[in-house]
């Protein structure tokens, strides 16, 4: 079984001890694979910011981290590091591959960077990025769940997504669902989602986190990851998609929802 905890938005610089401390505790208690981290990781991408969130992610023992950059890893006051270096921090603390990639029997795990040096907030796509993941998706093995994140959202839910809405081809979430994406992960909201959605040829499950750890929660919505699981031995049709939030009184995150999430295979 291959167990996915996605963290998103933590912004740490603004991340609230007590939901930090839960959520160590939270992944020493699932033991995910991996810890797949959808962007803004800081609030500002200052150094010091950035090495909270590497010290917190190596405390998470025994699962490997993978992760993008968000728009608040890119410097905001800093016109020139933003211009010539807009990932130098980011990658001091992270490393230089900006869209990594994991692969296991079971599992292919794609991150796309969708942060540009010219965008505040906005996110984009490029033709290029499009084709290169769907040529990737279309090579992946019968038996593995392919996984797609991004840090904006590809597909917006509601009016008001719209503006978080990701620029890009139009065809990219039909493209990428025909070369065999089963979930795409997202981010930047703040608001957790889990929904089905037809693509064109195939179905793809849109899956979207709140923010982990900050004090800037939206919409009244608490703290919140997501935990993915998946079988390819017992149950290969279906991947479990758990979201689990930050209880106050409770001093800890617990699972409020699950969703069976069925595959278009």
């Amino acid at each position: 079984m291959s167990v996915l905890l996605q963290v998103s938005d933590a912004h740490f610089g603004t991340e609230v001890p007590a939901v930090r401390d839960a959520l160590r505790a939270l992944a020493l208690q699932e033991r995910p694979d991996v810890v797949v981290w959808t962007g803004d990781l800081t609030q500002r991408a200052r150094q010091e910011q950035f090495a909270a969130a590497r010290r917190f992610a190596d405390s998470l023992t025994g699962a490997r981290s993978l992760a993008m950059p968000g728009n608040h890893d890119i410097p905001l006051w800093n016109l020139a590091q933003r211009l010539l270096h807009p990932y130098a921090r980011y990658a001091r603390a992270f490393g230089a591959e900006l869209e990594p990639e994991m692969e296991s029997d079971d599992l292919l795990l794609l991150l796309v960077k969708t942060t540009r040096r010219w965008r505040h907030k906005h996110g984009e796509l490029s033709a290029a990025q499009v084709e290169r993941v769907a040529q990737r998706l279309r090579r992946a093995a019968p038996r593995q769940l392919r996984v797609v994140a991004t840090h904006q959202p590809l597909h917006a839910f509601e009016a008001c997504d719209l503006a978080h809405r990701l620029r890009c081809p139009r065809q990219a979430l039909a493209t990428w669902a025909a070369a065999g994406a089963d979930l795409i992960l997202g981010g930047h909201t703040h608001h957790p989602r889990c929904e089905r959605v037809d693509a064109g040829t195939r179905a793809v499950w849109i899956v979207q986190a709140g923010t982990a750890l900050s004090q800037r929660v939206r919409g009244g919505q608490p703290n919140s990851v997501n935990v993915l699981r998946h079988d390819a031995g017992t149950d290969p049709g279906h991947c479990a998609v758990e979201r689990w939030d930050f209880d106050a009184g409770a001093g800890a995150f617990a699972c409020v929802q699950r969703t069976r999430a069925a595959l278009s295979r």
